[in-house]
């Protein structure tokens, strides 16, 4: 084993056997549904990724209209942070109707590639009470909905269908990132 090997084993060794980290599925509780909402909705990650989409926002100087600065910046990440939100909110209210649990549960497979996939793959999906995996339709549609109502406070340059479709597709790109991000890092979303 090389000498730099030796400490990193662990981390290989829970990347490899991810049967170790796996849990058996748990219905969720309307009482589980509503503190996952709160956790999810106030999860000070969303502010760190807002802030760096926000900072590439500015570097961008996109939308113009918001200008560079501090009010630039403020405004990016209030309009970031507000999107989350009302992704969340809708996500709570169309996962509670059609009973859908969008609750990540680590992947039974063994190797990067396939629990890579899986990742991926399950942000189409969701659970229903009964533990059966079905596409998710609060998901995709929460997502949908907020980059629609989110062109209501954008302005002009950034108010329009297509740029809704195009925040669509990020908002796509973004949850499938954190949806492998829970299949390598668990830790960072444990919830005791």
């Amino acid at each position: 084993m090389l000498p730099s090997a030796r400490y990193l084993w662990p981390f290989s060794l829970w990347l490899a056997i991810p049967g170790l980290m796996a849990q058996s599925y748990m219905p969720l509780t309307p009482g589980g549904r509503v503190r996952d909402y709160l956790k999810d909705s106030f999860n000070p990650i969303y502010l760190v990724t807002g802030s760096a989409g926000a900072a590439i926002g500015q570097w961008r100087d996109s939308p113009h209209e918001w200008g560079q600065g501090g009010q630039g910046f403020g405004r990016r990440l209030a309009s970031s942070y507000a999107q989350h939100l009302t992704t969340d909110t809708l996500l709570f209210a169309t996962s509670s109707l059609l009973h859908e649990d969008n609750r990540y549960v680590p992947s039974p497979r063994a190797g990067v590639k396939a629990r890579i996939g899986y990742a991926l793959k399950s942000t189409f999906q969701a659970r229903h009470d009964d533990g059966s995996v079905h596409f998710s339709v609060s998901r995709i549609s929460s997502m949908a909905g907020s980059s629609l109502i989110s062109r209501t406070w954008q302005p002009p340059s950034s108010g329009k269908l297509s740029s809704a479709g195009i925040n669509f597709g990020a908002s796509l790109g973004s949850a499938m990132g954190f949806q492998v991000a829970h299949e390598f890092l668990p830790f960072l979303w444990r919830r005791q």
